[in-house]
């Protein structure tokens, strides 16, 4: 469905733009119907760049971003597959107009024919479906609902389009702990329907939670990927080791991370480069030379 082939992503810098750095460096990996996949990094390794690359708010500087065979196209019919949902749900929201605006511009933009009676019945079924009583949130203003309920509207938004991507991109980061896992348990009951989930996080625990497959970025490059389980329960490279040990255990002290150990992969090719450790789980050389 979504194929990453290659993909890199530079900025110009500098009071000419004279000079260039690159965010996303050679990123290749796949999204199929009814899967989610983790995309796991800490704060500027690129996770949030690839999000808006997929949804064609950045332009690909190299390689190719595929949905379904064909380029990826900014437009009506492209949107009309795919939708992204942001950290900030309220930044989605224009606060001098009600939450139920987006279903409007939805209405006008792709079903105008569709009568009102009928877009009204497809409304508070796409609400339901996200467990959200009409009653509560329309007619309401962004101010009066909590981020839970306005992230649950945009899914509510999506699921009205009928899409077959979804680029969720730390939509949990602001709700606090009993919302996140309504809005968890929610994405996991939309990819039992067919719905790929590209879940774009820093949070180790929740990307275990939901995903199948795991990507973990370094500095804007693919450190490891492959199952979930098996990045998680054999981590290989010494970073997604480092992130590991760096998750806080209760029944433990929180002492410094431990050493993460040599590149087992760095005589075999440069920095960069993706080997099979096992099939379907991948790691990259970490480019360090005592190993």
């Amino acid at each position: 469905m979504l194929k990453l082939d290659d993909v890199t992503k530079e900025f110009r810098i500098g009071a000419f733009g004279g000079k260039s750095v690159a965010a996303v460096r050679n990123v290749s990996f796949e999204v199929v119907p009814g899967e989610v996949v983790s995309l796991i990094g800490e704060s500027g390794s690129g996770k949030s760049t690839i999000g808006r690359m997929i949804l064609g708010l950045n332009p690909v500087t190299r390689g190719s971003i595929t949905f379904d065979g064909l380029p990826v196209r900014a437009g009506k019919e492209y949107y009309r597959r795919i939708q992204g949902i942001f950290q900030d749900p309220f930044s989605s929201f224009n606060p001098v107009f009600k939450a139920d605006r987006v279903f409007a511009m939805i209405k006008d933009t792709y079903y105008p024919a569709v009568p009102a009676a009928e877009w009204a019945g497809r409304i508070e079924t796409s609400l339901r479906d996200v467990r959200l009583n009409p009653g509560q949130v329309l007619g309401k203003y962004p101010h009066q609902l909590s981020g839970g309920q306005l992230q649950r509207l945009l899914i509510a938004r999506a699921l009205l389009l009928d899409i077959k991507l979804l680029v969720a991109d730390e939509i949990t980061s602001m709700l606090d702990a009993s919302t996140r896992i309504d809005v968890l348990n929610l994405l996991a009951e939309l990819k039992t329907r067919g719905l790929g989930v590209l879940y774009i996080t820093h949070d180790l625990s929740l990307g275990n939670y939901l995903a199948e497959r795991t990507v973990v970025l370094r500095r804007g490059s693919v450190a490891e990927m492959g199952p979930t389980e098996r990045v998680f329960g054999d981590p290989l490279h010494p970073y997604t080791r480092e992130l590991l040990s760096a998750v806080p255990r209760l029944h433990e002290p929180w002492d410094d991370a431990p050493p993460a150990g040599a590149c087992l992969y760095h005589r075999n090719g440069g920095t960069g480069v993706l080997f099979e450790a096992s099939p379907g789980h991948f790691v990259a050389c970490a480019g360090l030379s005592d190993c």
